[in-house]
């Protein structure tokens, strides 16, 4: 290894045109701006979404319905899943950091268990809610629920 064998690494360098350089540079005089107008000036910048003038996008789709700002959206776990994967991992307690280290749900999930399928296993199950036929089926095969 010498000096003139070196090189920067990889994706470091950037072949990014000088603009505003001189003439020679051939990116010189207006310096890509154009002439006159705001858009040469410095400082000058548009809102986001402005379109020259022209009725923008945001403003020309209709819009209609009502969306509930405190909605809170549950993740769905069916009885079924549950007991898959009870009986494949011969769980006794299925919580919210089992349900995510299996990829049920992500960490900033809540978690609803859902009525679909039956549960024969004895489970004690945690989670943020319950419907009420997963609650009756989950108590009848022996098991308990928590809500955290």
């Amino acid at each position: 290894m010498n000096l003139s064998s070196l090189k920067p690494a990889k994706g470091s360098v950037k072949n990014k045109k000088r603009i505003g350089r001189g003439q020679g540079s051939g990116r010189g005089g207006t310096s890509t701006r154009g002439h006159k107008g705001a858009g040469s000036r410095s400082g000058h910048s548009t809102k986001i979404g402005f379109e020259g003038g022209q009725m923008p996008l945001q403003r020309r789709v209709p819009k209609f319905g009502f969306k509930n700002h405190n909605r809170v959206e549950y993740n769905g776990v069916n009885l079924d899943v549950l007991q898959e994967l009870v009986t494949k991992h011969n769980l006794t307690v299925v919580d919210f950091d089992t349900l995510k280290s299996h990829g049920l749900v992500s960490k900033n999930d809540l978690v609803k268990i859902l009525g679909r399928g039956e549960l024969t296993a004895k489970v004690e199950v945690k989670a943020h809610a319950f419907s009420a036929s997963a609650q009756k089926a989950i108590e009848a095969a022996g098991g308990s629920i928590v809500k955290l």
